[in-house]
């Protein structure tokens, strides 16, 4: 099926008890076993089936087959939060000792988890000086457990060279993670390019309304965890938290989530809950319908800008002379999604005042809602960077970031309009550069 048939019907094909055409909520913390040898066989994955909500729950499989389904996975994970899935999409293969290789630009609190809380457990993560998969190739070493990156990195803009860098961590020995949220499976399907687990927030574009947390892990099934058997040893050999069982031979391509599942999420406790769940797969059902207004909103509001007085520059990676538009073309078909960043007169100062001056945008700490949103990152998301870890992150005083929702775009122009004039640090206009 197309994506815009799985949204609407991956996962699911009716409930046999009660017909149900759309997804039911199972709102339940456990589920009764038909015996005790049934009960014994389910805790030791000998058979499918539901036992505690913290675990799985059938709301959320259907969210959970439906999102693999459209990243072309193997299988799934949904956890209660992105910053969840990132917890342990990491936690699930790293020991005291290990490191992980890492992009710099990435979204402030995912910076703060990888550089300040896994050092804090005994994992550095070493940032790659640029964006190249050069870069990130001479970082790996004999501790090294992953290679990570966002697809589009957020608020940065800038488009991951996936497949290059699937090819650095391959040759390194090691899987590729990739933070698919901003593209969105609609625009871009890193496994296709060589990745090997894909995350999301569920919380962005794929609810898509700004109501429910959650977060995705989908496993490609390609990453050989037995050829490199010495590395991860918690794929091939017996799991004492867990029955010492041993998860590629009990689960073969699918390992990787189902030790998530049972070792990290089952002791640790990071849940989806059943209605955030339903409510998600609500805002999935219209992710492709929703993705097409998004990039058409985000092209006139980035040519909006190029072009006003009191903007200093525009980081949109659907312009030609983006650094990033050649990587653009390659993986995401030339659509650039529904996130920009653009700096305006008067610095700090300048990026504040214009947000206090919006009228229909909301000044919230989030992206991918339906509504259009905006934030100033030096002084929210990225406030706890310092000069030095700002910059790399590809951050400005001026830097204001949008997140473009799918209004009327008249509107969308008119408050961005009213509200660059409120800055009061208009440049003097010249023709040349308004056109250019």
């Amino acid at each position: 099926m197309k994506a815009e048939t799985i949204a609407l019907h991956g996962g699911y094909r009716g409930d046999p008890n009660t017909h149900a055409c759309a997804v039911p909520i199972y709102q339940t913390v456990a589920f009764e076993f038909d015996s005790a040898d049934h009960g014994a066989a389910l805790f030791n994955l000998e058979v499918p089936g539901n036992i505690y909500t913290r675990i799985g729950n059938p709301t959320n499989a259907v969210l959970e087959q439906r999102v693999t389904e459209l990243e072309g996975g193997v299988e799934g994970l949904s956890v209660s939060a992105g910053s969840a899935a990132i917890h342990y999409a990491i936690m699930n293969i790293v020991e005291s000792g290990d490191n992980i290789v890492s992009l710099p630009q990435l979204y402030g609190a995912t910076y703060t988890l990888l550089a300040q809380i896994f050092k804090s457990q005994g994992v550095s993560v070493k940032f790659a000086e640029n964006e190249s998969p050069e870069a990130v190739a001479k970082l790996i070493d004999g501790r090294t457990k992953a290679v990570y990156c966002e697809s589009v990195g957020n608020p940065a803009g800038n488009i991951a060279d996936i497949a290059g860098l699937a090819d650095a961590a391959h040759a390194g020995g090691v899987p590729l993670i990739v933070d698919n949220t901003v593209a969105t499976p609609i625009l871009l399907r890193p496994i296709e390019h060589g990745a090997d687990v894909v995350l999301h927030s569920l919380t962005k574009f794929i609810g898509g309304h700004g109501t429910s947390l959650g977060g995705m892990i989908v496993d490609a099934g390609n990453f050989d965890w037995d050829a490199h058997g010495t590395r991860f040893p918690m794929f091939v050999q017996p799991e004492p938290s867990y029955h010492d069982v041993i998860y590629t031979k009990q689960f073969g391509r699918a390992a990787y989530v189902a030790r998530c599942r049972t070792v990290c999420q089952r002791n640790t406790g990071s849940t989806l809950s059943p209605m955030n769940g339903f409510l998600i797969l609500q805002g999935l059902e219209t992710l492709p319908l929703r993705i097409e207004r998004h990039v058409a909103n985000t092209r006139a509001v980035a040519e909006f800008l190029r072009g006003h007085k009191n903007v200093n520059w525009v980081n949109y990676a659907g312009f030609p002379d983006s650094p990033h538009h050649a990587l653009l073309n390659r993986y995401l078909g030339g659509n650039a999604p529904a996130l920009l960043t653009f700096g305006v007169q008067g610095g700090f100062e300048g990026g504040r005042q214009f947000l206090d001056a919006l009228k229909m945008f909301k000044r919230l700490v989030n992206m991918g809602d339906a509504k259009s949103l905006a934030t100033h990152p030096a002084s929210t998301t990225h406030r706890q960077l310092s000069p030095a870890e700002l910059a790399s992150a590809g951050i400005t005083p001026d830097t204001v970031r949008l997140a473009i929702g799918i209004e009327h775009i008249d509107d969308i122009l008119a408050d961005l309009d009213q509200a660059l004039a409120a800055t009061g640090f208009s440049r003097p206009v010249v023709m040349e550069a308004v056109h250019a």
